[in-house]
Parts: C-alpha cells; sequence; structure tokens
C-alpha cells in the first residue's frame, strides 16, 4: 500500500517534505545557493558556443508553488547578463518544466501571463520570446528527444529513490536508516540510489547536448557513515513519535512503513558520475543548513529551552504541510493532530541537547 502510494506523490509533495526534512531549506535558499553555480555553468557553456539562436532549459522537479518560476527567471537572467558580459545577441528561451503527471501545471501556467509581462519589463519588448512548456514524466525515464537540452537545473529532488528498496523487512520499527538497523538495510538502500542516480544520469546523457551543462542540489550526508546526524536524526525523531502514537491510537504497525529517500556521502555522488561516464564532474560543493527554515543561527550548537520550543513548532507544522497525505494514507486520519504533537516535543527537546544541521551538495556536470 506504502509503495503505491509513493508513486502518486508529486515533486512538488516531493519538494515540500524536503522543505520539512533536512530542514531549513526553503526553496528560496536553495536558490540563492545555487545561483553562483548556475551562472559558472551557464558561463561556460555561453563560452563553448554551446547554444546559439535559442537555449533550451529543463527544470526537473519543478513543482507548482511560487517559487517554480522564479528558478527560470533566475536561469534568464544570469543567461542575459553573460551574453551582455561577452557581447553576444541573447538567445531565444525554450523552459521545459518537469514533475510527475499529478502536478498541478495549471498552476503555474495562471502564472505566466505575469511571468512574462514582468520579463518583458525588466528586459524591454526586443526581448526573447521565451516559450514555457511543461513535460510531465519522472525523471528516472526519457522526457526529452536526443541532444534537446542546453541547461538543465534540478534542486531538492534526486535523493527520491523511484521505489522502496528491497529487503527491509527486518528494520524493525525503523523508518529509514538507523543505528540499530541491520547492515542489508544500508545496503539496499546504498544500492537503490546507485541504481536511480545512474539512471538519471543516463537518461540526461540522452537528452543534453555535448558541452552542456547539469546544476544538481540535494541532500546529502557529511561522512561514509549511513547513521550520522545530518542523515539519520531528523527520521529518527519522526519514527519515536509514531512509535509513542500508535501506543495510544489504534491502527496500522509502523513495521511496515519506511522511507523512500536516500542521503548519499560525497564519495558515493562522485563514483556514480564517474561509474557511468557520460558527464564530467566540474563542481562540487558543499554546505549545511539548520532544521528550521526560520533558524539563521549557525553559530550556537544547540538551542535556548524558549528557542527550541519555536523551532520544534515550526518543524512540526512543516511536517504536516509535507507529509500529512501520506500518514494518513498509511496510518488513517485520526493519528494526526497526536503524531504532530509529539514530533514537536521531540523535536524541541533534541534541539535543547544539540542542534540538527543537514549536509547538502550542489554541483556542476557538464556533457562530455
Amino acid at each position: 500500500m506504502f509503495r503505491s502510494n509513493f508513486r502518486m506523490l508529486t515533486h512538488r509533495n516531493r519538494r515540500a517534505w524536503f522543505n520539512v526534512f533536512p530542514s531549513t531549506f526553503r526553496l528560496e535558499t536553495a536558490i540563492r545557493k545555487v545561483i553562483p553555480f548556475i551562472k559558472h555553468s551557464i558561463k561556460g557553456i555561453a563560452d563553448c558556443d554551446v547554444f546559439k539562436d535559442c537555449i533550451t532549459v529543463a527544470d526537473l522537479g519543478c513543482s507548482s508553488g511560487p517559487n517554480t518560476l522564479l528558478v527560470a527567471s533566475n536561469i534568464i537572467d544570469i543567461v542575459h547578463e553573460v551574453c551582455k558580459e561577452n557581447n553576444r545577441k541573447v538567445p531565444q528561451f525554450q523552459v521545459c518544466l518537469n514533475d510527475l503527471y499529478g502536478n498541478d501545471f495549471n498552476i503555474v501556467f495562471k502564472r505566466l501571463p505575469d511571468f512574462y509581462a514582468k520579463i518583458k519589463e525588466d528586459k524591454g519588448e526586443s526581448f526573447g520570446p521565451c516559450f514555457v512548456s511543461a513535460v510531465p514524466g519522472s525523471f528516472y525515464g526519457r522526457l526529452f528527444p536526443d541532444q534537446s537540452l542546453h541547461f538543465v537545473h534540478s534542486a531538492n529532488c534526486n535523493h527520491w529513490l523511484s521505489q522502496m528498496p528491497q529487503g527491509l523487512e527486518n528494520n524493525g520499527s525503523n523508518i529509514y536508516m538507523a543505528k540499530t538497523s541491520p547492515p542489508n538495510v544500508f545496503h539496499a538502500y546504498g544500492k537503490q540510489f546507485n541504481i536511480d542516480f545512474t539512471k538519471f544520469l543516463q537518461m540526461r546523457s540522452e537528452e543534453v547536448v555535448c558541452g552542456g551543462s547539469m546544476v544538481l542540489t540535494f541532500p546529502a550526508r557529511s561522512i561514509v557513515n549511513p547513521t550520522s546526524d545530518d542523515s539519520c536524526a531528523f527520521w529518527e525523531l519522526l519514527g519515536q513519535s509514531l512509535i509513542d502514537m500508535l501506543k495510544e491510537v489504534c491502527g496500522s504497525n509502523l513495521n511496515s512503513f519506511n522511507i523512500p529517500l536516500y542521503f548519499p556521502c560525497e564519495d558515493e555522488v562522485r563514483n556514480a558520475i564517474e561509474y557511468e561516464g557520460s558527464f564530467s564532474l566540474k563542481n562540487l560543493n558543499v554546505f549545511k543548513l539548520n532544521l528550521d527554515p526560520h533558524d539563521t543561527d549557525y553559530i550556537n550548537m544547540k538551542d535556548s529551552n524558549e528557542l527550541s520550543q519555536i523551532h520544534g513548532k515550526n518543524t512540526s507544522n512543516m511536517l504536516r504541510v509535507a507529509l500529512e497525505p501520506l500518514l494518513v494514507s498509511h496510518f488513517g486520519s485520526s493519528i494526526i493532530d497526536v503524531l504532530l504533537k509529539k514530533f514537536e516535543k521531540h523535536v524541541a527537546e533534541y534541539l535543547f541537547k544539540k542542534k540538527i544541521r543537514h549536509f547538502f551538495v550542489t554541483m556542476i556536470l557538464t556533457k562530455k
């Protein structure tokens, strides 16, 4: 049941979930972090004359939220800036927005008139034109014609697995990899990520032109140990909250519920890219973010009692937005309020002792 429900999740939900989990990463924050990489990447393909009269851009896992077109807008601004710096004509733009079939692209399309008007206001009537289209489907399969993309962007999606790893039956009450998970669980998760990320690279290798570029950002872990706090602490708190909740509310058991995502270490990412062989890794950067998206304190290693309560509540509220449909489908609607209060309490207690800081990677890949 859970696996079929997972397949129904859109990247909108996945990005929302990401905004809860690793944390602090509201999409606006991701965009700000990634802009220098996008600029460096586009400058590289412009210098190599990869695009001429038209540049085709794909945003994979675009979502349908208010920031969906912000990514496209930033890319257009950067291309415009790079072309002016190089004294070359600004190309036309073909922007392809990708997400799963359940994504509500109509919400995005309703924003297009304002989007186009803003471009003309900022760049002038002679700029462009720009054409925005939707390409629904999973990025673990083919989405575009051969050799049709110049630049690919994807944020906060590649940590999601195409399916649940096989062989998690002995993971007990853990909902993800945990310190008490048996070795085969770590192996199963790592194997599924390697299969999926390799498939992703293979599909894009067919679609990206020679010299074209991709900028990918997704959560990872800082060390080889798969049970590091920046990878697992959040899910252990959620798992403990579910255990506490099930003691009070009758419902489904926890042993059949696992989380279909994986946070690789840097070496796993590099090895997969090298093994697949179609792309050169031009740059890889790492950064950390706090659990609560509203928490901008990166100096203190733990919260005061008052702040831990605030950050616990903020995290719990976002958990409701991101995970409620999935949790309801597995455990039933009666558990949500009880679960959220317990999760809020567990997060606050943890942050009072030690702040969770999650680890992310951003990389530039160039098609060989």
